[in-house]
């Protein structure tokens, strides 16, 4: 017979469901703060107007993939500025580093989208089902027309929070108004539904069913922060030195000082949004949002003994705490030298895409000089070079723009939309709004001049002013 023990152990355990209770205390309430914050923020942001001027959209967020645009309120990201979305990814990143460093798993807990999402279907459940004990008594209950009914009821109100989130993703990248009318009448781009249909699937089987086994088999961040979590971190604790051996009031009344604080009440295992009992200690399930302290901390209350059975604290500050000594305020344990190292790097970065942001240039110039032929000598004796200058407007308005040329002495161009005759050193011409104007331009020199550098200076002739300059090379023969 073969031993149980030598049973191979499968990688995916069951899904056991999991219907937390209600609860109330402050990480509840800060949960409800963050959860209708970051709610409020992804379906009301594409509906903000920013007026842009009648050359640029007047939507305040939005990411105009057909002109290869990104606009946030006043700030406007052209390709060639990608480096600043990068440096913001970057930032998130870091973000995050320094948020598990001062707080541990805080994002896991709060604000991550499977997790916004999880509570919002969780309290449906709530509202619809009732609490821990009437769900699970209707999970047990045999399938029969009301249990169909209110079932389908429930999915139906899943299925349209889910399509009003995909729905709300895809108004980030067109005219929200503008979509929305197009959406309902069969006008839109075949991507929008495509992205719609993806997201709400997505969104109904990842919140609706999986929930907690997204976190656990899915998401790779909460082994990433397991391996950044050190005995400085801030965790969910359970103080086993305090609670244990568990007993009841009763027993605890009868022989005291034989057991400890925990009763074995098992409610910071029934309000967990996981399912984990933390009395087990830290493990990957636990996404830290501290409804077990509320929890706890009722029960403490309750019976009349002091809370922070179940708490916050660092590893390094448990174990002085088991020795003797008082706890530690949260806030001083935010700052240490790991935290302060990624705060600085976060700031540094912050700071140098704000610099950049307020120093680049509104315009732009530039060249490209044909290869082939490098040069051709005309009829007179005279030899001309060619080039493709790109004058860029980064403004939502038209622009005047003077190109002249710095050097090469007895030059003068001109372009193909005007005649040689009025080749002249400098041109002027209008660059439209949020635009790039390709010119074709030539440069013509006397006979006898020799090849030498020079430069195509660009400069704004509106009061904002503002210029550029692109060095090149006149090519003769002989060179």
């Amino acid at each position: 017979m073969r031993n149980p023990a030598q049973v191979p152990q499968g990688l995916y355990e069951k899904r056991k469901a999991v219907c937390p209770s209600k609860v109330d205390g402050k990480f509840r309430r800060l949960k409800w703060a963050v959860m209708i914050a970051c709610l409020a923020v992804y379906y009301i942001t594409p509906w903000l107007r920013w007026d842009r001027g009648p050359y640029a959209p007047d939507q305040a967020v939005l990411i105009d993939l057909a002109h290869r645009r990104f606009y946030m309120f006043s700030i406007e990201i052209w390709p060639q500025e990608f480096y600043l979305v990068a440096g913001l990814l970057i930032m998130a990143g870091i973000g995050l580093f320094l948020v598990t460093s001062a707080v541990g798993r805080a994002w896991c807990g709060y604000a991550c989208p499977q997790t916004v999402w999880t509570d919002l279907y969780q309290h449906l459940d709530r509202w619809l089902d009732g609490d821990r004990n009437a769900q699970l008594r209707l999970d047990a209950a045999p399938w029969g027309p009301a249990k169909i009914a209110r079932r389908t009821f429930k999915w139906a109100i899943y299925l349209l929070i889910a399509f009003s989130t995909g729905g709300a993703w895809i108004l980030y990248f067109a005219d929200a108004p503008t979509l929305w009318g197009e959406f309902w009448t069969g006008e839109a781009a075949s991507i929008a539904y495509s992205t719609v249909t993806v997201l709400t699937a997505t969104t109904f089987w990842f919140g609706g069913f999986m929930r907690e086994q997204v976190c656990v088999y899915m998401c790779p961040w909460p082994r990433i922060q397991s391996a950044m979590l050190d005995e400085k971190s801030l965790i969910v604790t359970y103080k086993d030195w305090r609670g244990e051996p568990r007993g009841s009031i009763k027993k605890a009344e009868k022989n005291p000082g034989a057991v400890g604080d925990c009763i074995d009440c098992r409610q910071c295992v029934a309000v967990c949004p996981t399912g984990i009992d933390i009395r087990e200690g830290p493990q990957i399930g636990c996404i830290t949002c501290a409804l077990c302290i509320d929890a706890c901390d009722r029960v403490m209350a309750e019976i009349g003994r002091p809370r922070g059975l179940i708490d916050y604290a660092t590893l390094e500050d448990a174990e002085s705490e088991k020795k003797g000594a008082p706890p530690t305020a949260h806030w001083k344990l935010i700052w240490h030298p790991r935290t302060l190292v990624y705060l600085a790097i976060w700031s540094a970065l912050g700071l140098g895409l704000l610099f950049m942001l307020g120093t680049r240039k509104h315009i732009d110039l530039a060249i490209q000089k044909d290869r082939n032929p490098p040069y051709m000598v005309l009829s007179k004796g005279e030899i001309r070079n060619a080039w493709t200058l790109k004058l860029k407007n980064m403004e939502n308005r038209p622009r005047p723009m003077k190109v002249s040329i710095e050097g090469l002495p007895g030059a003068v161009m001109w372009t193909d939309s005007m005649p040689r005759e009025q080749a002249a050193r400098e041109l002027t011409m209008t660059v439209p709004a949020d635009t790039t104007l390709p010119v074709r331009a030539y440069v013509m020199v006397p006979t006898g001049t020799a090849g030498q550098d020079f430069a195509f200076q660009l400069a704004a002739q509106d009061a904002d002013g503002g210029g550029d300059r692109s060095e090149t090379h006149f090519s003769t023969p002989g060179e």
